[in-house]
């Protein structure tokens, strides 16, 4: 009884393995990735503009690009939006300042950038093999699920810009603040000659 057992655990074995090996040398190439920013975009553009295309000459697959509008709108919130929600909870972390005299606390999102732009691959690769498969074709008038989704992307997106406003604060790095600091008078008797 014990062989036959042990006959499949090798049979098994092999192929574990090899799913094991393909996953690390994934990993790997994806760890590599994460300090270039703007190449992993830029691919991702390409990725988008290849399921465009895709949709474009099909003429079809309109419900599968409306869940995924959704989705990346999905997305969009959890990278626009703080880690810790001062509206929800109330943490022993950082949090937010409300307050010009708040000590600076930086902004730390709910879905860093990483895997907002993994999420975001991820799904329109998913999304163009689904393309090749008919059952997704749902025929539906494009142009209603369209207005659908702009109308749900305003909504969403003024919903946020006024959580922004109200707690005072910036989702991205514009650069180092730069304060003006004393400015001299203008009235002074002079300038000095040091």
């Amino acid at each position: 009884m014990e062989g036959i057992g042990g006959d499949t655990a090798s049979v098994a074995s092999p192929v574990s393995q090899w799913g094991h090996d393909a996953w690390r040398l994934y990993q790997y190439y994806l760890d590599k990735t994460t300090p270039h920013a703007v190449y992993r975009w830029i691919g991702t553009l390409v990725i988008v503009a290849i399921y465009c295309l895709r949709v474009f000459y099909v003429q079809g697959f309109y419900i599968i690009s409306y869940g995924l509008g959704i989705y990346l709108l999905n997305l969009l919130i959890g990278f626009l939006s703080p880690l810790v929600d001062p509206e929800i909870e109330v943490a022993d972390g950082p949090l937010l300042p409300t307050k010009g005299s708040d000590e600076f606390k930086p902004f730390i999102r709910r879905l860093p950038e990483f895997k907002f732009w993994y999420s975001m691959t991820k799904a329109f690769c998913i999304a163009f093999v689904m393309t090749f498969f008919s059952v997704f074709d749902v025929p539906v008038f494009w142009p209603i699920l369209l207005c659908y989704w702009i109308v749900l992307f305003v909504l969403t997106m003024r919903r946020q810009i006024a959580h922004m406003i109200k707690y005072r604060y910036i989702p991205f790095n514009i650069g180092k603040q730069k304060y003006g600091g004393k400015k001299p008078s203008s009235s002074g008797g002079g300038s000095r000659g040091d």
